[in-house]
């Protein structure tokens, strides 16, 4: 049996702060059990993580997009506000 297809139980160190946090979910009645709130917890940072991941991915492409526009000459420079102001206004 791999380890992906079986339950792996270890100890968990959390600070008083946590362990409270962890103890006031299970009293609310939202989880059954400290293990039902780190799990909930793991899925969140997963989650978090591919959001952050996806975020980046767009932004390097625009950034990508936004040098071959430069490198193409396709640029325009502003020299005070009310330049940055009017093109803001033309979009």
């Amino acid at each position: 049996m791999s380890l992906s297809n079986r339950s792996l139980s270890m100890h968990v160190s959390l600070t008083p702060k946590l362990e409270e946090l962890v103890r006031e979910k299970v009293e609310s009645g939202l989880y059954n059990n400290a293990s039902e709130v780190v799990r909930e917890a793991l899925r969140l940072m997963q989650e978090q993580e591919e959001i952050r991941r996806l975020k980046l991915e767009k932004l390097r492409g625009e950034l990508a997009r936004g040098e071959a526009d430069l490198s193409a000459g396709r640029s325009v420079i502003l020299s005070n506000d009310d330049e940055v102001q009017a093109l803001f206004a033309r979009l």
